[in-house]
């Protein structure tokens, strides 16, 4: 049976909706407002309705007219002629198109329960009830802004003449199996240190970098390695121009080596091959070149066509040569761009940062992207305040093939999302908006709860068909790969639904959605504020925090199977408040603080946090009162506090001290 909505059939009728709906209550049908829908069978009875009662009031000559010109319809199509609007569309420029005051508007919508502004969009549903209530005939015309290609483009593609494009800098991905030394190679290039700083000296993030090699630049991408980040891995070669392989000699191809070739012939991207780690005593670089000929790479010196250099990252040995074949690829490939057009790109990484607000980095792939150039970027719309090379040293403008940190998105952009300048900031906010809600009408909601631990039961009483999940981390590519990895944990008796995703702390709006949605949560790199905690404790919601994603799959696997049991428990005894820092001889940096809650115990372990980011965890090296060593602090007093073998401790950092308690096993 068809449904359709109060407003609507008010339209249809010609008359107010607040009318129609008083008279729908007194007929006893269960509506609320003007946007209810009623069945076909109530439409039909209220237009017989308003059909009698207006040939009533008719005269007889009005009633010969009437039945001549085919009744009320006719009186609906007699109105005035229609105004013709185009969607998305807003207050500001509804009140120009129909010549009315943008304050009367405003106060219409607030009469109709929508609190607008003039700057406000208004969807189709909104504009025809505010028409309705206005008295006016609006014909609504979708703009034809996207094409329908993955990358979202607005507006027709600008086709570039051969003339205007010139020779750009060489994308290059580094692939490879965890632990084969893709990020010693970027280190070895670029002379930083990266991997020290990752959790458990695995990269958990994609960062963008650009270097100098015989006055030519090439821009880098580094990818993780572990095979939960496949569709990151997959996102970083359809962006790049040549993939750089790394296959341990020691080690030989392993899974994530072969689904790096997939996804680079996929893309037909073209593969070179770096045999690293030839330094070593146990390195076989034959076995490993035979075992690339299995999955159709066969290296030169064997008559194929892929170039494998043999290198040491550690030691620095061949790398010149590798980047000699980079560029030698590169000219073979003839990469080429415009410079001289509006820019168009991807980002590869983004977050929420505390001080800056949100912080994207993008690739730019064609054109030049200029400060003050208005950004439309999946849901996400802005203006660029400021962009940062990998350097750090501020710019003013992006050539293609370049990565740049970019300040002025109105919110954090989805890593992987095509980003587009466009010539009005206003077009790029609407269509932003109007993408947004259709996100939003696909959240879904539940109402009964679900913990981890008693997951196991409640699907066996079938209780529980679906685990919804709330992903909170602390950049937007560790929330895809978890986004990736969950979903494919799914089996027949329960499915992991995503309902939502957030780069940040975990927050007390994500608690009430999880209370809302029977959800669970799961925060990586990130901790919940205070306010979080106190909700979740209250609405009882269950947060899982980790700081590495196997720890994440694996208890989600285990949870599914019944066998969530652990050992160990982790419960946090106390939470400070760096007010001070001060450096002591001999001994480092020594954080003084305010215990907020709970107690320190010298024998715990310490936690550091900042912007609600877990930056390190170690053990506790020293805790004195005044010139005193003490066991414990408890809330409300003042302490000195050492962390062991870090220094990094800044004023407003805040500090956790944990323990694990022991848990019997249960049967």
């Amino acid at each position: 049976m068809g449904k359709i909505r109060v407003y609507k059939l008010a339209r249809e009728l010609d008359k107010s909706s607040k009318e129609l709906v008083e008279i729908l209550k007194d007929l006893g049908v269960d509506i609320s407002s003007h946007m209810s829908t009623v069945d076909d069978e109530t439409a039909q009875l209220i237009r017989g309705m308003f059909s009698e009662k207006e040939i009533e009031e008719e005269s007889p000559q009005e009633k010969e007219k009437t039945k001549k010109t085919g009744g009320t319809k006719a009186k609906v199509e007699a109105k005035a002629s229609s105004i013709k609007l185009t969607t998305p569309i807003t207050v500001k420029e509804l009140s120009e198109e129909i010549d009315r005051p943008a304050n009367n508007l405003i106060k219409t919508l607030m009469g109709l329960g929508v609190m607008a502004t003039v700057n406000h969009p208004l969807d189709e549903d909104t504009l025809m009830m505010l028409a309705d209530e206005l008295g006016i005939s609006i014909e609504l015309e979708k703009a034809e802004l996207e094409d329908s290609r993955d990358d979202l483009r607005v507006g027709p593609e600008i086709i570039d003449k051969p003339e205007d494009l010139k020779l750009r800098p060489p994308i290059v991905t580094v692939m490879g199996h965890v632990d084969h030394g893709k990020t010693t190679l970027l280190d070895a290039i670029r002379k930083t240190r990266v991997a020290e700083s990752e959790a458990g000296g695995i990269t958990q993030h994609i960062g963008a970098y650009q270097v100098e090699v015989n006055n030519k630049k090439i821009t880098f991408i580094d990818t993780p390695g572990h095979e939960a980040f496949t569709a990151m891995r997959a996102r970083g070669a359809q962006i790049t121009d040549i993939t750089i392989l790394v296959v341990a000699a020691d080690d030989g191809v392993m899974p994530q080596t072969v689904e790096a070739i997939n996804h680079a012939k996929a893309a037909d991207i073209p593969i070179i091959v770096a045999i690293n780690k030839i330094d070593k005593p146990n390195a076989q670089p034959e076995r490993v070149m035979q075992e690339l000929t299995e999955h159709g790479l066969v290296p030169e010196d064997w008559g194929g066509d892929t170039i494998c250099v043999p290198i040491s990252a550690l030691k620095e040995e061949n790398l010149d040569e590798l980047l000699e074949m980079v560029l030698l690829v590169a000219e073979l490939e003839e990469l080429k761009a415009n410079p001289n057009r509006l820019a168009e790109g991807v980002v590869i990484e983004s977050k929420l940062d505390k001080g800056r607000g949100p912080v994207a980095t993008l690739l730019v792939k064609n054109g030049t992207l200029h400060i003050g150039d208005a950004l439309l970027a999946g849901t996400v719309s802005g203006r660029v305040r400021a962009m940062i090379d990998d350097q750090g040293n501020r710019v003013k403008e992006a050539l293609p093939s370049t990565p740049v940190e970019v300040l002025g998105f109105s919110d954090v952009p989805a890593a992987g999302d095509f980003v587009q300048v466009l010539e009005d900031e206003k077009m790029a906010r609407q269509i932003a908006e109007e993408r947004k809600q259709k996100e939003h009408e696909l959240n879904l909601h539940q109402e009964s709860r679900v913990s981890l631990e008693d997951l196991y039961k409640q699907i066996q009483e079938g209780e529980v068909k679906e685990l919804n999940v709330i992903i909170k981390a602390d950049v937007n590519g560790s929330i895809e790969a978890l986004r990736d990895s969950l979903l494919k944990l799914g089996t027949e008796e329960v499915s992991i639904n995503i309902i939502h995703t957030g780069v940040g702390a975990i927050n007390e709006t994500d608690v009430h959605l999880a209370s809302a949605s029977n959800a669970i949560i799961i925060g990586f790199n990130v901790r919940p504020d205070s306010n979080a905690r106190s909700a979740a404790k209250k609405e009882k919601v269950d947060i899982r925090l980790y700081r590495v994603i196997y720890k994440v799959i694996e208890d989600l696997k285990d949870a599914m199977a019944g066998l969530l049991e652990p050992e160990l428990k982790e419960v946090v005894t106390g939470r400070a408040e760096v007010r001070d820092t001060f450096k002591v001889p001999n001994v480092g940096v020594v954080a003084g603080l305010y215990v907020n809650e709970g107690v320190i115990n010298r024998n715990y372990q310490v936690r550091l946090i900042r912007d609600g980011v877990v930056i390190h965890e170690g053990a506790i090296g020293s805790l004195k009162r005044f010139e005193n060593d003490v066991r414990e602090v408890r809330e409300g007093y003042e302490c000195g506090l050492g962390i062991e073998g870090y220094n990094d401790i800044k004023i407003g950092d805040e500090l956790e001290i944990f323990t694990y308690e022991e848990i019997e096993r249960s049967l």
